[in-house]
C-alpha cells in the first residue's frame, strides 16, 4: 500500500513548495507520458481510448494532458465526453434509491445502443454526428460530425467507458485506461485517509463552486457515488492497460482554505460525519500551501478554477 504521512507533506512544504508541487507534477505526467507514447505509435489500429474513473478522480484534465502529448506528436484528437449519451429525459426517469435520493451513478442512464453503434463506425472509419446533451434541459442535440482519417485518436472519458458494453463491442479498435487516487495519507495517529476521501475533497469544492451545492448536500449523495463505484467502476478497472495515479501529495494542502471552516460547522450538525472524520482531521493537520506556487494546467485546477483548460 503506497502511502505519504501529514508529516511528511508538511516538512516538504517548509523544505519548498515550488520543488514539492513540481515533483508531484512530474510523477504524474511521466506516467501519462509513457501511456502517450504508446498510444500515438498504435493509433492507426486503435483510434478509440476508454478512460474511465470515479467521481473526482481527475478524468477530464487527464483526458485534456493527453490530448496536448498527442497532438505534439502529430496525432489528431478529439475528447467525447460519455454525458453527451445521456438519455433525455423523454426517454429516462432517473431511479430513486431506498434513501429516497436520485440515483445518478446507475450505467442505465446512456444509451448504450447509440454509443455503440458511433464507436464501432468511427473505427471502421466511418462518419459519425456524435450527441450533444443539454444538461440545462435534460435533452440531446446534435453535435458535431467527425470521421478518424488514420492520423486520430478520439477518446471517449467518462466513469462508465469501461463497461462491458463498450469494450465487448470496441476492444480491437480501442486502448484502455484508468484514472484514479491510489496513494493514501496518513494521519499523526497512524490512521491511513483512504483514496475516495481525497476525491471527495474535489468534489466538495468543484460541486460548492460551480454547481452551487451545499458540503451537506455533496455528503449526502457520496453514498450512491461509493455505492455506483463498487457496482459499475471497480469491477472493470484491472482490465485497462493503463493505469494512472491522480495523486498529489500536496492538494490537502492547497484545499485547505476551501474546505476547513466550512467542514468544521458541517461536522456539528451533519448527522453521520463520523465516517468523514478522517478528512477533516488531515485538513487540519495539513500546512496551509498558497495556490499561487500550484500550475495553470494543474489537475486541482479542475476543481478550485484558474486552469488553461476548458471544462
Amino acid at each position: 500500500m503506497k502511502k505519504i504521512s501529514i508529516r511528511h507533506i508538511n516538512e516538504k512544504i517548509k523544505a519548498g513548495a515550488d520543488e514539492f508541487v513540481l515533483e508531484c507534477t512530474e510523477r504524474y505526467d511521466s506516467k501519462l507520458r509513457e501511456a502517450a507514447e504508446i498510444i500515438a505509435a498504435e493509433h492507426e489500429q486503435k483510434p478509440i481510448l476508454l478512460l474511465a474513473g470515479p467521481s473526482g478522480s481527475g478524468k477530464t484534465t487527464t483526458a485534456l494532458k493527453l490530448d496536448e502529448m498527442l497532438e505534439s506528436k502529430g496525432v489528431i484528437t478529439h475528447t467525447i465526453s460519455l454525458d453527451d449519451y445521456f438519455l433525455p429525459s423523454d426517454r429516462y426517469t432517473v431511479p430513486i434509491g431506498k434513501d429516497g435520493k436520485p440515483n445518478y451513478e446507475t450505467p442505465d442512464r446512456i444509451d448504450w445502443e447509440q454509443l455503440k453503434e458511433d464507436m464501432i463506425r468511427l473505427g471502421k472509419g466511418e462518419e459519425v454526428r456524435l450527441p450533444k446533451f443539454i444538461f440545462s434541459t435534460q435533452s440531446r442535440e446534435e453535435g458535431e460530425a467527425i470521421r478518424l482519417t488514420g492520423k486520430e485518436i478520439i477518446t471517449f472519458e467518462g466513469i462508465h467507458a469501461l463497461n462491458p458494453f463498450i469494450t465487448n463491442g470496441v476492444g480491437a479498435s480501442a486502448n484502455t485506461m484508468y484514472v484514479s487516487v491510489r496513494r493514501r495519507t496518513e494521519l499523526a495517529d497512524g490512521t491511513m485517509l483512504h483514496p475516495k476521501f481525497h476525491r471527495l475533497m474535489r468534489r466538495l469544492i468543484r460541486d460548492k463552486q460551480y454547481r452551487g451545492r451545499a458540503f451537506s448536500e455533496t455528503l449526502d449523495m457520496f453514498k450512491n457515488v461509493e455505492k455506483g463505484e463498487d457496482l459499475y467502476i471497480m469491477p472493470y478497472k484491472a482490465e485497462a492497460r493503463f493505469q494512472i495515479d491522480t495523486y498529489f501529495a500536496y492538494e490537502p494542502a492547497v484545499y485547505k482554505k476551501h474546505l476547513l471552516e466550512e467542514l468544521e460547522e458541517t461536522a456539528r450538525e451533519y448527522e453521520g460525519f463520523d465516517r468523514f472524520m478522517p478528512m477533516l482531521e488531515a485538513l487540519r493537520q495539513v500546512d496551509p500551501l498558497d495556490e499561487v506556487v500550484v500550475p495553470d494546467n494543474a489537475l486541482c485546477r479542475e476543481f478550485i478554477g484558474g486552469s488553461i483548460y476548458e471544462y
